[in-house]
């Protein structure tokens, strides 16, 4: 018995020391030792570029942003099988200078913005860490506005930064790390499969336009979980650029237990979609301080299908022209684009074409959410075959006045026609639809209803 329990302790020994050496031997690669300064002013784009190599040549492992200050950089491309990950302390700076921005976010089309963090036709990535990577977004910006910030002029390419674009990347880790300040889009995921983004902060101003929080373009399988997202424009977005068209659908897309705040719409499908989105699950959410709530809004020819959204709490309000939206809690319509001189116009049409055409929105469940807003549910499409088998199921809409805006009017832009329509504020305004089942739903007005009311619902 004595010699068995000794040769137990020895067993129980080598263990610990093996996973003791196993835990010491990940390979790190700390951004510090291929020269990077924290001062906030170096750019140390050479040095993270090192550090990257130096990760690639080893077959892998963790790129180190250390948490003791600021590291300015310009644009660097992450690998396969690396973790980028940012300590508690430490921040990643976009650097200011837009001279050093010089990869198109959208391929030909240079009118949407430039790439900071890339990287293409990838596995394994992973972005991690308690620190902060931050876009230094209004470095970008012209002046200040009332609810804005001017956008700069510019010729063929806008050098605002996106700060995260990933294409064709399989299996994506994005955890705990918080980004901030955008100039543009945040993190946009395009044709990638596999994704899991949790715990993450995103922090944008809310001045600054195309300041989306997630974007999930031709993308999927990917869950989005526990975030809390703060955005100019659309906190999270699903879609599908023609600039990436061989890459197939959007779908599979899972999004649990978020808080979300914009001045457009929380959450959003559309409107750039030309091909298929479906299969798409948003539930325990938490929606404040917005322009809208939730959107559908399809405006090319690719169809919405499949979506179903539960257990949701929405708190809209009117915002200025400058953002599109009008308060509406929950939002589908389905209108064709419209042909307008703009700076992406060519990109927005199948190709050759002047015009488009728009696809349908079917099978679409709201259940049990919670509205409190100065508008109403609004579902519009140019003809009704456009939108089928809508369902809104235990769904409360509390009318209630917050600021001085008049009110009576839905917002349908872009589309081909009147953007901007005026109508009396309904609790559900149903126009032009197939099949749209309101169940066990209830309206209230709160103490300062709408100034434009009309009946409560209207079809």
């Amino acid at each position: 018995m004595k010699n068995f329990k000794s040769v137990l302790s020895l067993f129980f020994l080598v263990l610990m020391v093996s996973c003791k050496v196993g835990t010491n031997t990940e390979k790190l690669f700390n951004i510090v030792d291929y020269g990077a300064v924290a001062d906030g002013v170096t750019d140390n784009a050479v040095a993270i570029k090192k550090a990257i190599d130096a990760c690639a040549r080893s077959g892998g492992g963790k790129v180190i942003i250390p948490g003791n200050g600021v590291f300015l950089s310009g644009p660097f491309d992450l690998v396969s099988e690396m973790e980028l990950h940012v300590e508690a302390g430490g921040t990643l700076l976009a650097n200011p200078d837009t001279s050093v921005y010089v990869k198109s976010a959208f391929r030909e089309n240079q009118g949407e913005g430039t790439v900071w963090i890339g990287g293409e036709n990838l596995h394994d990535v992973a972005i991690t860490g308690l620190g902060i990577i931050d876009g230094n977004g209004i470095k970008f910006m012209g002046e200040e506005l009332e609810d804005s910030y001017e956008l700069l002029p510019f010729e063929v390419k806008d050098p605002r930064p996106h700060v995260l674009t990933l294409v064709n990347v399989h299996k994506i880790r994005i955890e705990n790390v918080t980004f901030r300040n955008s100039a543009y889009w945040t993190v946009h995921l395009i044709g990638c499969d596999d994704g899991v983004i949790n715990g993450v902060t995103i922090d944008n101003s809310l001045k600054i336009r195309n300041s989306d929080g997630i974007d999930l373009d031709h993308s999927k399988n990917i869950r989005i979980s526990n975030c809390n997202i703060k955005s100019g424009d659309d906190s999270i977005c699903l879609k599908n650029r023609r600039e990436f068209k061989e890459y197939g659908g959007c779908e599979n897309i899972v999004v649990t237990n978020c808080l979300m705040s914009s001045r457009s719409c929380a959450f959003k499908i559309g409107s750039e979609n030309m091909d298929t989105i479906q299969n798409v699950t948003v539930n325990n959410c938490t929606i404040l301080e917005s322009n809208r709530g939730i959107g559908i809004q399809n405006r090319d020819e690719g169809v919405v299908q499949n979506v179903l959204f539960s257990n949701i709490i929405v708190e809209s309000r009117f915002f200025s022209d400058v953002w599109w939206g009008k308060s509406e809690p929950i939002y589908i319509t389905a209108y064709r684009r419209a042909n307008i001189d703009h700076k992406d116009a060519g990109w927005r049409f199948p190709e050759g074409a002047t015009e488009g055409f728009v696809g349908q929105v079917n099978d679409i469940t709201f259940r049990n959410i919670q509205c409190r807003s100065e508008n109403g549910i609004y579902v519009s499409a140019e003809s009704p075959d456009k939108i089928n088998h809508i369902l809104f199921d235990g769904v409360s809409v509390v009318l209630n006045r917050v600021t001085a805006y008049e009110g009576g009017i839905y917002d349908r832009r872009p589309c081909e026609g009147e953007g901007l329509v005026k109508a009396k504020t309904s609790a559900f305004f149903i126009d032009n639809a197939n099949d749209v089942l309101v169940r066990d739903c209830d309206i209230r007005l709160g103490a300062n209803p709408p100034l434009n009311m009309g009946e409560l619902v209207h079809r």
